[in-house]
């Protein structure tokens, strides 16, 4: 299928013709990496031991997903029982600290920081614009949806407990990696199909160009999210960039 027309207006600010429907990454995207990286990642670390040792039966599958990524963990050289508290957090340890994109890692991580946002002591930072944009494309009914390497139980949490209120009644899908990496096109054309849309008609805004290269293969709509002085867009002139969702225009 053809991509839909894209054009461009004046300093450059990206519209975007018969869009449906908004996907969103949510690290650097949505909200700051910090939050993620210094708040979250830490904390999950903190209380993985415990938090295994006293739900163990309530993580057999996770558990069983991890053996089988153990198996294929040529990085690591500590042990894996499946039968064990100890060992099983150990390698969730070994997995938060390099930030891989683990299904099971990321669904033990979502039912840790359950308790955190619950008892308040978790606030998601999400930036400010955000709110306005959700809140301007639901008037518009479009429908939102979240596309993150964090399960559905966390990305639910965060935009129900953030800085700006409960978000959620604004977002109308969640998908996480059991739908696929995010920097293969399969998983973007999964997307499409499960939410009924060409893929022309989805718009993903992310601020990591190889998941943006991935979505335009699937021939979405992107753009990039400039956040932060780190940004590659001045490596990458291919991708439309926006500092603020304010700047989205869809016509």
């Amino acid at each position: 299928m053809d991509r839909v027309e894209q054009g461009w207006s004046a300093r450059s600010r990206p519209f975007f013709r018969m869009i449906k429907a908004i996907l969103l990454d949510i690290e650097g995207t949505t909200t700051r990496i910090d939050f993620v990286h210094k708040i979250l990642f830490p904390l999950a670390k903190e209380r993985v031991g415990n938090f295994v040792r006293e739900n163990f039966a309530d993580i057999a599958q996770e558990v069983s997903q991890l053996k089988i990524e153990h198996a294929a963990d040529n990085g690591y050289s500590g042990p894996f029982d499946g039968n064990s508290p100890e060992p099983v957090a150990a390698y969730l340890k070994f997995l938060i600290d390099r930030d891989r994109k683990s299904t099971p890692l990321k669904s033990i991580q979502g039912k840790i920081w359950q308790k955190g946002y619950e008892s308040r002591e978790l606030v998601s930072e999400i930036f400010e614009d955000v709110p306005r944009a959700l809140k301007r494309w639901k008037s518009e009914s479009k429908i939102v949806a979240i596309y993150s390497s964090g399960s559905v139980l966390a990305q639910k949490l965060l935009f129900r407990y953030s800085d700006h209120g409960d978000l959620t009644p604004f977002i109308d899908r969640y998908f996480d990696t059991s739908t696929g990496p995010k920097r293969e096109p399969d998983s973007y054309g999964r997307i499409a199909v499960e939410m009924s849309l060409p893929p022309g008609e989805l718009l993903f805004i992310s601020d990591v160009v190889e998941e943006l290269d991935a979505a335009t293969a699937a021939n979405m709509q992107t753009l990039l999210a400039v956040r932060s002085d780190k940004s590659p867009v001045a490596d990458n002139p291919r991708n439309a960039f926006i500092t603020s969702f304010d700047e989205v225009i869809l016509v």
